[in-house]
């Protein structure tokens, strides 16, 4: 089903419609006035101050005491003087993916206080209780906590602000862990997928030895449009995040907060060269040695002033610049985060480019024997998955080659919190085809349809990441983008999305599935009673189903036996039926149906 992409709805966790499941729905500004009323501190029952909201494989190797900040500091705060780059400091757990996008987080107060809403702190109104929202597979999620922090002799164990009374790091990291299950499933990732979660952005990545040539002009164009940015140094297949002598770190994700074109003028060079600003988020002296490092005598060629504007500053804090040449020498791997149209909606967004993406979000599943068809490899399957048809019509602005520019990403859900059941990633990917005159072709595409075209493209490959995604330049036209598993029969859910230069038309290319008027030659009139039977069973729908116009299994039983009776009679019908009929029609996997599903129920009734 297609998503809306606006975030001015935020679910809680655990609500209906959210997609994620949680014992108990949890309302931040109910539940802090009920604790104020009560004098009360909050404690989170959803996830707890113990072992297994660390660790799910293992004991931790020592004692862990949960504190609240106001037991490790007389004056705790949220915020010291701001959000900063500088107040992410990594802990002892493996997440600097994580610390890298917070880092980036904060360089936009926009998107910063979209993910730390300011309406909490530790001074009116503390109750112990905070509250974070994250983007989730199409939806803004908010997740509360208490401010119960696992520590050791005193001191944070996981991820803190350089200054002691500052909190916001931390408690953004234990809600992170609490949305995944527990802070365990932080470790390791890639830095990426924490910046889609706290944008709703969409990311490149690049392998920097196989870059394009324009790759300076991308990330610039990138940083002038807030985009969020990360890189990585190739990991040791011995040691864990082993120090080079250049200064940088093996396997060890930094953030990219700056990108600039210098002007340097001396007797022998002058002119504008590239340089990028990187930070490690561990935030200690282990920074680049080499050219532009801190200190290093080319900072001579910059005139005093272009100095103080580029905020150059030596110290020990993880921070440090370096050419665009030393940085396609040293780094492996690149990562972008595009913002969609809704981040670009906000101030001071626009004051920098009125240039957006134009975005679709689909949101589907594979259903093994029904939409899980497998890889082409598998060609008497593969045309049963899900199918998506977009076309593109205007070119790019100043592209010589008359072509659009389109970047797909396919997106698994879930996968952290299944790391607690034993599960890993499907391995998945899509393929591209051209529709030469789609009005004239069957809705889905058959199979004899794959077996004489060749591809228009396809992602880079077929992978066991949360998500693949790539960029392509095609010609205007219509295409069928088809997501898969590599094997057919895995059942899995996925969000795809696809981001445009210029406006597209997008929709599932499948037949239309829904209430349909039928033509006027076979077209029955109903009569005033039957046309009451079908608004009475509509109206108790509304009556039990709430805002968000869903059914569980239990409220599916009283609408379906309430339109039944109506015609039947017939005593009951059972809670197993209604949920094996849920299972069948249920692709969202959140065990409800929509309204749209119960009128069609209704019709057939």
């Amino acid at each position: 089903m297609a998503c809306s992409s606006s975030h001015d709805y935020v679910f809680k966790l655990g609500e209906r419609g959210s997609g994620l499941q949680a014992r108990r729905i949890q309302d931040f500004h109910k539940l802090r006035e009920q604790c104020v009323a009560e004098g009360t501190l909050f404690e989170d029952t959803e996830f707890p101050a113990c072992d297994s909201s660390i660790f799910f494989s293992s004991t931790p190797s020592r004692p862990f005491e949960w504190k609240r900040p106001h037991e490790l500091t007389e004056e705790p705060k949220l915020f010291h003087e701001g959000a900063t780059r500088f107040d992410v400091i990594q802990g002892e757990l493996g997440d600097c993916w994580l610390l890298a996008a917070m880092a980036n987080l904060t360089l936009n107060q926009a998107l910063f206080y979209r993910v730390v809403p300011y309406d909490q702190g530790f001074d009116d109104d503390y109750a112990g209780i905070f509250h974070f929202r994250f983007w989730q597979y199409g939806r803004w999620i908010d997740v509360v906590v208490d401010d119960r922090l696992p520590t050791c002799n005193d001191t944070l164990v996981f991820m803190h602000s350089k200054e002691q009374t500052e909190f916001w790091s931390a408690l953004l990291e234990k809600a992170y862990a609490k949305l995944h299950g527990s802070y365990e499933a932080l470790k390791g990732g890639t830095t990426c997928e924490a910046m889609e979660d706290f944008t709703g952005g969409l990311t490149e990545f690049y392998e920097i030895q196989k870059a394009p040539d324009n790759l300076f002009r991308i990330m610039l164009k990138a940083y002038e449009r807030w985009s969020l940015m990360g890189c990585a140094v190739e990991p040791d297949s011995d040691v864990t995040e082993m120090e080079q002598d250049n200064g940088l770190i093996k396997g060890h994700a930094y953030s990219v907060t700056a990108i600039r074109m210098v002007e340097v003028d001396t007797p022998r060079v002058s002119g504008k060269i590239p340089l990028i600003r990187i930070r490690n988020p561990w935030g200690n002296e282990c920074e680049w040695k080499g050219a532009w490092s801190d200190s290093s005598p080319e900072w001579t060629m910059v005139n005093e002033n272009e100095r103080k504007e580029l905020g150059l500053t030596f110290e020990h804090d993880g921070e440090f610049w370096m050419s665009f040449r030393d940085f396609l020498l040293n780094f492996n791997r690149l990562e972008i985060c595009n913002l969609n149209p809704d981040s670009l909606d906000d101030e001071p967004l626009t004051q920098v480019s009125k240039k957006k993406w134009n975005m679709h979000v689909f949101e589907s599943s594979w259903i093994p024997g029904c939409t899980a068809g497998g890889c082409r490899n598998y060609p008497d399957t593969f045309w049963m998955n899900p199918q998506y048809q977009v076309t593109l019509e205007d070119v790019d602005d100043d592209d010589d080659d008359d072509l659009c520019t389109m970047i797909v990403a396919l997106m698994q859900k879930h996968h952290r919190s299944k790391r607690q059941i034993g599960q890993d990633c499907l391995t998945v990917g899509y393929i591209i085809y051209h529709l030469n005159d789609p009005d004239n072709l069957p809705k889905p595409l058959p199979k004899e349809f794959f077996e004489s075209r060749t591809p228009a493209a396809k992602s880079p490959s077929f992978i066991n990441l949360r998500e693949v995604s790539c960029r392509f330049k095609l010609p205007p036209g219509s295409y069928s983008i088809i997501p898969s598993t590599f094997d057919p029969d895995e059942r899995g859910e996925f969000v795809l999305r696809v981001f445009t230069e210029k406006e597209n038309k997008m929709s599932e290319y499948d037949e239309d599935v829904g209430l349909k008027s039928p033509d006027e030659e076979a077209q029955v009139e109903q009569n005033e009673e039957e046309e009451d039977k079908e608004q009475q069973v509509k109206d108790f729908f509304a009556s039990i189903s709430g805002p968000d116009l869903e059914v569980d299994c239990y409220e599916f039983q009283e609408v379906l036996n309430f339109a039944v009776k109506q015609e039947f009679d017939i005593d009951e019908i059972s809670l197993d039926v209604c949920r094996s009929m849920i299972s069948m029609m249920d692709v969202s996997f959140n065990e409800q149906l929509s309204v749209v599903i119960i009128c069609i129920f209704s019709v057939i009734i």
